[in-house]
């Protein structure tokens, strides 16, 4: 019997999805006959998007520029998807990782601004969203975060401190959430082959004095699979783990990372 991920018709917002991850997610939704909404920071290219989206796979997709790191900007978003689909069902939170670097080279504004953007816009879009979902009886939330909240990875200090305390907040929720048929979870990516994997591969080359092939080849050589992954790959998790065919998963992280993790 085929798996039928009941997200026909639901209403999924989707944060950052003008490209990578994001955008690998807003796909895999749209597909499945989900109505679509999404952001990103540039407006011509959350348009572009759009099109793209709407001409792959025939979904109903709409979306705004935004910049989630802002006090309003999340509230905007769901406003945004509620105004244009009626409401929201699904709401994937993401946004764009924060800069590498060693701790000495990191000062506070360093560390506020990271927090803003990697914390607090989970935060603020989860606040914006839960009245909608209670309202419909019921909905999916899920965090991209990162690999680096079981094993931190060298050189992403920012990331492994804040992404941390985003599933911190996550297990707590997926608690008082329940009882509203609420399910939260996270999904937690490993070295997939996107523009952000490639910025930190090229920082570490330019530090060790290797090239980018360099770096990505030795990390390919700790994946028990041997590559690195494909953001559709990626996508088809959290597809799964936002998606009514779910019914009894929640308060989870769910690793994509082709076996990188070594904990159990």
């Amino acid at each position: 019997m085929a798996m039928d991920l009941g997200l026909k018709g639901k209403v999924a917002a989707v944060a950052a999805a003008n490209d990578g991850l994001g955008y690998a997610v807003a796909h895999v939704l749209a597909a499945e006959g989900a109505r679509v909404c999404i952001c990103g920071r540039r407006a011509g290219v959350v348009e572009q998007a759009i099109a793209s989206l709407r001409r792959d796979t025939g979904a109903e997709v709409s979306g705004l520029a935004v910049d989630l790191a802002t006090a309003d900007g999340p509230g905007q978003f769901i406003e945004a998807a509620t105004r244009a689909h009626g409401g929201v069902d699904v709401l994937v939170c993401n946004a764009g990782g924060p800069p590498p670097g060693p701790f000495d080279d990191l000062d506070d504004a360093a560390w506020q601004a990271a927090f803003e953007l990697t914390v607090m816009s989970a935060v603020r879009l989860i606040r914006a969203a839960l009245p909608s979902m209670r309202a419909r009886g019921g909905g999916r939330i899920a965090a991209i975060t990162s690999t680096s909240v079981r094993q931190p990875i060298p050189g992403l200090l920012l990331s492994n401190a804040l992404r941390a305390a985003v599933t911190g907040m996550l297990k707590t929720l997926s608690s008082e959430l329940a009882a509203d048929g609420i399910l939260v979870n996270a999904v937690a990516p490993g070295r997939i082959n996107t523009a952000r994997v490639r910025q930190i591969d090229a920082d570490r080359a330019r530090r060790a004095g290797a090239t980018a092939e360099a770096v990505a080849a030795e990390h390919a050589r700790g994946i028990d699979l041997g590559r690195y992954g494909e953001a559709e790959e990626f996508a088809r998790a959290v597809a799964f783990v936002v998606s009514w065919a779910n019914t009894y998963q929640t308060g989870s992280v769910v690793s994509v990372d082709g076996g990188i993790v070594r904990s159990v």
